[in-house]
């Protein structure tokens, strides 16, 4: 597996949704407190979207565009940034502006998933919210600022095209289905993004475009508790140790171990966080045999022990009930 379908992979929590919106314009709707990671696209018709924040900038989404907005921040999506307050989500449920719940008979629904009516005039747009979780989605964020605009390609819209195909079907797997052609729509838009000039990337992903970096990289990722030394990835990737140092912490911003470490130390977090397993197998996992050097390692990355990290994260779902 590559390095970023490996942090796609670890950082998704499940409870994908996709739904479907078509208004005739004016329309607003805002989102109080979305998603880690929300997919926004545009099949017909144009939208604005935009940060609830004083003097936040809107982005005009065309046709096929496709917008990532990053959590947790307050946004509006609308048929134009002029366009007042229409309806407020929040905690899943639909509010007018000033507080009062939309009883659920009166919400239309034109087909499963589907909100609104096919009128002609009328704005199209798909919304797909991910729940990222632990410091693999933390790294998956930082690749991102907090609201990219993806114009649309040749590439996108044909799962764009698939996935508007498939969201009002109500058929058996159909919510499996839908997952995947998120996820699709994901990496594609995301791909894009990371090609466009705009893109200020982590110095991770910059660095595997390099054959014998981004090699070593993978390496690290498909087996990350492996004993690794510089001199064994310099090997596998055919430089000299010193060539291979040198090139790796040119490109990637810090050290092969050092990102090793960093790597580790992500997967331990979340090991911690998302299971009962004993401090010791979480140690072998990371790569250490001895449970001692994982914890001293943890605290000097984390500055924490691994004991009292998994209690905090424990206490935190407690009080957020996730």
């Amino acid at each position: 597996m590559d390095v970023l379908s490996d942090l796609l992979v670890r950082a998704r929590a499940g409870n994908t949704q996709v739904r479907q919106l078509i208004r005739r314009p004016p329309w607003s709707v805002t989102y109080a407190d979305p998603p880690p990671l929300t997919v926004v696209a545009t099949l017909g018709g144009c939208a604005s979207a935009r940060f609830d924040d004083a003097g936040a900038a809107a982005v005009r989404l065309a046709p096929g565009d496709i917008a990532l907005v990053k959590g947790p921040g307050r946004h509006t999506i609308a048929d134009d940034p002029s366009t007042p307050p229409g309806f407020v989500i929040h905690r899943g449920r639909k509010h007018f502006p000033d507080g009062g719940e939309v009883a659920p008979q009166a919400q239309r629904h034109s087909a499963p998933r589907t909100y609104g009516d096919t009128l002609p005039g009328a704005t199209t747009m798909l919304r797909g919210a991910y729940e990222l979780h632990g410091d693999a989605g933390a790294r998956l964020l930082e690749m991102l600022p907090p609201l990219a605009l993806v114009s649309a390609g040749p590439r996108t819209q044909p799962a764009l095209d698939l996935l508007a195909t498939e969201i009002a079907r109500d058929e058996p797997g159909q919510d499996a289905v839908l997952a995947r052609l998120l996820d699709l729509v994901l990496v594609l838009a995301l791909r894009a993004w990371c090609a466009g000039p705009q893109a200020v990337l982590p110095a991770w992903y910059r660095a595997l475009e390099d054959p014998a970096i981004g090699k070593a990289l993978h390496l690290m990722h498909a087996d990350p508790a492996h004993r690794w030394t510089v001199a064994a990835l310099a090997t596998e990737v055919g430089l000299s140790r010193a060539a291979f140092a040198a090139r790796f912490t040119a490109l990637a911003g810090q050290p092969p171990l050092t990102y090793l470490t960093g790597w580790r130390m992500t997967l331990a977090a979340d090991l911690l966080r998302d299971t009962e397993e004993t401090i010791a197998t979480v140690a072998r996992a990371a790569g250490y045999d001895d449970p001692f050097a994982f914890s001293v390692a943890f605290k000097r990355t984390r500055g924490v022990s691994p004991s009292v990290w998994r209690r905090r994260c424990a206490d935190t779902r407690a009080m957020t009930g996730g």
